[in-house]
């Protein structure tokens, strides 16, 4: 069966990346004023290694050489993006071994700039100085903004779902660069979202009859189906055996099983976001 992989031309691994992943802020449990926070893109993330743009997994992204003229020597992370809501179009194009005009939409949203001194704000300003010397209207520095109060989170959160933004990232203004999943970067979503490991199938019934009904997933040791959320041709073509996945879910049931898990895609590449 063909899993519509998306795959990136593979890179040495010891090229792979190591970067910070945020985890999922549960309101109450962290006090975040006095963090940085800004609005979570929904495109593909991309390392800037001072050289190359690499995806999570150390795979190239093969961008247009006039987009990365200029780019900096020092290491940048970031999503490649073009608008909300326009993820498979993004993704589209970046996929591209030789890329095309379709760049021109692209743009280069920075949040961070690894293994430079300091807090948050401290790291950026060394693009920021760098941006103000050199023309590259490609990259841009996502805003950042002070937390004052909890509830601010949750008026800002409501504000750019609206406009059809994925969520927010908060980032402890004062922390020094760290990789990994960490506490010190929390993502914030009207629902959580995660990836498991596909192992398995159940036979589809009723309309679905001859075709596969959900995903069986290995979720942290735990089993879980992924129905909800497969498209007829995803039905028909499931991802493989071993292959990781996106979905969603809406809290954790009493058992500390995802609650209503629906499916939403093929990881971009075989690493965890």
């Amino acid at each position: 069966m063909c899993s519509g992989l998306l795959v990136f031309p593979t890179a040495n691994s010891e090229d792979s990346p190591d970067l910070f992943l945020p985890k999922v802020y549960e309101p109450g449990t962290v006090d975040v004023r006095g963090w940085l926070m800004s609005e979570k893109l929904d495109g593909v993330r991309a390392y800037w290694d001072g050289q190359q743009l690499l995806s999570r997994g150390g795979q190239v992204i093969h961008a247009p050489a006039w987009f990365l003229k200029g780019f900096p020597k020092f290491e940048l992370d970031g999503e490649l993006w073009t608008k909300r809501q326009d993820f498979e179009n993004i993704v589209s194009i970046v996929r591209q071994q030789e890329p095309d005009s379709r760049w021109r939409k692209i743009t280069y949203q920075v949040f961070e700039a690894p293994n430079q001194p300091g807090g948050l704000l401290e790291r950026l300003t060394v693009l920021e100085a760098y941006l103000r010397k050199y023309d590259l209207p490609q990259v841009r520095l996502i805003p950042q903004v002070s937390v004052e109060t909890p509830a601010q989170v949750q008026e800002t959160l409501d504000r750019l779902v609206e406009k059809g933004a994925e969520g927010l990232i908060l980032r402890q203004a004062s922390q020094p660069y760290v990789t990994g999943r960490t506490q010190t970067a929390l993502k914030v979503k009207t629902y959580w979202d995660d990836e498991c490991q596909v192992v398995g199938y159940t036979p589809g019934k009723g309309r679905f009859d001859g075709l596969v009904g959900s995903l069986v997933c290995d979720w942290q040791g735990q089993r879980i189906k992924l129905g909800s959320g497969l498209s007829v041709a995803e039905r028909k073509n499931p991802p493989t055996l071993k292959t990781w996945v996106t979905f969603k879910y809406y809290g954790l049931t009493q058992n500390g099983k995802p609650r209503f898990p629906v499916f939403l895609r093929v990881r971009i590449d075989q690493d965890l976001q």
